[in-house]
Order: structure tokens, then C-alpha cells, then sequence
């Protein structure tokens, strides 16, 4: 698979606590450079990364990384990122309503942020590390039933994050107008070719980016 067939499915993130302004310049820069999809950014940079991104997505994130902040706040999250510029949003399920079997308010949630994300591009975090496989299928089947545009691993920020076994469970498990995100640990352009291969859209990484420019170097 060409390289940059490879980078065109990347979200470019950078997501630690720590992300200055600087760094998130040159986040853009390099993702502008390279093709990439998006860059993913913390919500507090979106409107800065607005000034500098041109036509680059600006991707954020919300309820991020734990899930357990409330549905209205997470519904304020959303609409604040958008109004600061944000293209895409990557929401966090509540974990706790999944492992209580509260399904119905896990879906309510996510129908409700996916209204308000309307003529955005939302993506669905279900933090598969946390899950067990019935959790993660029945995960699949409400991601479709509210049409959200992808269903996505992981943050990177828990015990785990993408893994093959997963992406497959999900192509196996959601309507064909949900896409697959696969995040966290994505490391080499052989594990990216792989995860795209067994059907994901995008990937959530920083390493191949930086793998690309070193073999520039």
C-alpha cells in the first residue's frame, strides 16, 4: 500500500496534557504537509488551530478521556468545538451506563450529541480494553441504529487501545454506513496497512507521521 494512501487515513493527534501552542502548530504544519485526514487536537486549541489548518479537518474531543462527564456537558462540549471551528468530534461513552446494561441511556446519549453534531462528522469512542465482546457487539448495533459516521477503539488513554481482533468484531458487527476508526498503540506503516486492510477509514496515531519524516531525513 502507497505511504501516502496510508497517511490520507490518518488522524495526526496529539492529545497529551502537556500539548503547548507551539506543538499544535506544528502538528498542522506537518499534517498539512503530509495529507493527512485531520489533525486531533484538545478542545482548548481548536479555535487557535482554526488560524493556521486552511483546508485540514480539526478533529477534538469530548467527554474525553473518561466518558463520565455529563450528557449535557458533553453536548456543550461538542457545540463549543464546533463553534471555535472544529470539523469532527470524537465522543466518549459513558463505560459505566455500558457495564450497568443502562443501553438505553447510552444510546439517548450518543443520539443526542449526534444531533448536535449535525453536518459534522462524529465518531464513537467505546474503549474496547473495558468491554467484553457481547459489550462491544451490542456497542456496534447502537452506533448504527443512531447513525453516527464511525466507531472508533479507543482514547489511548486506558489499559489498552486498538487491536485486530477488535476491528475485525466490528466490520463483522455495524451497518455498512459505519466506518472504523482503530486508535491507540498504531506504531509502524505495518500495523496501519493492516488495520486499513481489515476495514478501517481512519487511524488514530502520531507515529506515522514521525516515521515518514525520519525516513526522510
Amino acid at each position: 500500500m502507497d505511504v501516502k494512501e496510508i497517511l490520507s487515513k490518518c488522524d495526526h493527534t496529539l492529545l497529551k496534557q502537556t500539548a503547548t501552542a507551539s506543538e499544535i502548530r506544528d502538528l498542522i504544519r506537518d499534517g498539512i504537509k503530509y495529507g493527512v485526514a485531520s489533525v486531533c487536537i484538545p478542545p482548548c486549541y481548536v479555535a487557535y488551530a482554526k488560524k493556521y489548518a486552511g483546508d485540514l479537518p480539526i478533529c477534538t474531543v469530548i467527554g474525553f478521556p473518561n466518558g463520565n462527564s455529563t450528557t449535557a456537558s458533553k453536548v456543550f462540549e461538542a457545540m463549543d468545538a464546533i463553534r471555535n471551528g472544529a470539523d469532527e468530534i470524537d465522543m466518549v461513552i459513558n463505560i459505566g451506563f455500558v457495564k450497568s446494561g443502562e443501553w438505553e441511556e447510552v444510546e439517548n446519549e450518543i443520539q443526542v450529541i449526534r444531533d448536535a453534531c449535525v453536518g459534522k462528522v462524529l465518531k464513537v469512542i467505546i474503549e474496547t480494553c473495558l468491554l467484553t465482546k457481547e459489550e462491544k457487539i451490542k456497542m456496534c448495533q447502537i452506533v448504527s441504529r443512531v447513525g453516527a459516521d464511525y466507531i472508533k477503539t479507543s482514547t489511548g488513554f486506558s489499559t489498552g487501545g486498538a487491536t485486530f481482533d477488535d476491528v475485525r468484531l466490528f466490520a463483522e458487527n455495524v451497518g455498512d454506513w459505519v466506518k472504523i476508526k482503530a486508535a491507540g498503540g498504531i506504531r509502524t506503516l505495518e500495523d496501519a496497512e493492516k488495520y486499513i486492510k481489515l476495514g478501517c477509514s481512519r487511524l488514530g496515531t502520531s507515529a506515522i507521521v514521525n516515521i515518514v519524516k525520519k525516513s526522510e531525513q
